[in-house]
């Protein structure tokens, strides 16, 4: 044969290389690892097409890696539906045994997510116990630091819930990061009663701490860098369980 049909040959048996790995399929024109392909994913060096499933995900849109789904370079999911619902349930089951029932407890959320995360958690309770557990809503707009501080008569109204004095408080926020809004929080609940005793739970405990702050109760802990955002979603308000964290571009 000719050295130059052998080569033109060569050439074209590499364009051509196809193998399957995990349930896809690899193409690309050059060597693997390295091969490249505009429709596909890469994954450690490896690029991986098709519509079969790596890992039990679906890779039409995304590679499933260890349990976080990658939606794109700069996005992923680190906590689905149900790994949402299983959290809260753990929560619930650790409220109960932590405190040996929930008798003069409250569930206060912190407005908007730590609200409804109050609403689910108390709802687990009720299905376990089968004892109803009174939620009520918090405002801290008035306790950030990073606003100037209003009159605390007028921060009254933030709070929407019964009597807390000589209570249980379980504060519930959806991200735990540098502790300023929990602060807060425990200030207005200060002015506004004496609690016998302030819990806190959080879906994502992300770190960072500013203050000396700990969660009794946590979701899921996940360590970031001060570029990622954790932004939690939720159907009540977002008619989606997720829970996603963003690379900022630095």
């Amino acid at each position: 044969m000719c050295p130059s049909l052998r080569s033109e040959s060569t050439r074209n048996k590499q364009q051509s290389i196809s193998f399957t790995f995990w349930g896809g399929q690899i193409r690309g024109p050059r060597k693997v690892p390295g091969i490249s392909n505009e429709a596909s994913t890469s994954l450690f060096g490896v690029i991986i097409r098709g519509p079969r499933k790596v890992l039990g995900i679906s890779n039409e849109a995304s590679t499933s890696l260890f349990g976080v789904k990658r939606m794109n370079p700069d996005r992923l999911v680190i906590m689905d539906e149900t790994a949402i619902r299983r959290a809260l349930t753990r929560i619930a089951h650790e409220i109960l045994e932590k405190n040996k029932g929930v008798g003069d407890s409250i569930m206060i959320g912190i407005r908007t997510r730590g609200i409804y995360f109050a609403n689910r958690i108390a709802e687990r309770i009720r299905e376990i116990e089968g004892v109803p557990l009174p939620v009520g809503e918090l405002d801290i707009t008035s306790y950030r630091d990073d606003r100037v501080r209003v009159n605390a008569v007028g921060g009254a109204q933030t709070l929407k819930a019964p009597d807390i004095q000589d209570k249980r408080v379980i504060l519930c926020d959806d991200v735990l990061f540098t502790g300023r809004t929990v602060r807060a929080a425990m200030d207005a609940l200060i002015d506004l009663g004496r609690p016998r005793m302030i819990q806190l739970a959080v879906l994502v405990d992300r770190g960072h701490r500013e203050l000396p702050i700990r969660p009794d109760y946590v979701g899921k802990n996940v360590p970031t860098s001060r570029l990622e955002q954790i932004e939690v979603r939720l159907n009540e308000v977002d008619r989606k369980d997720e829970v996603v964290i963003i690379q900022q571009r630095g």
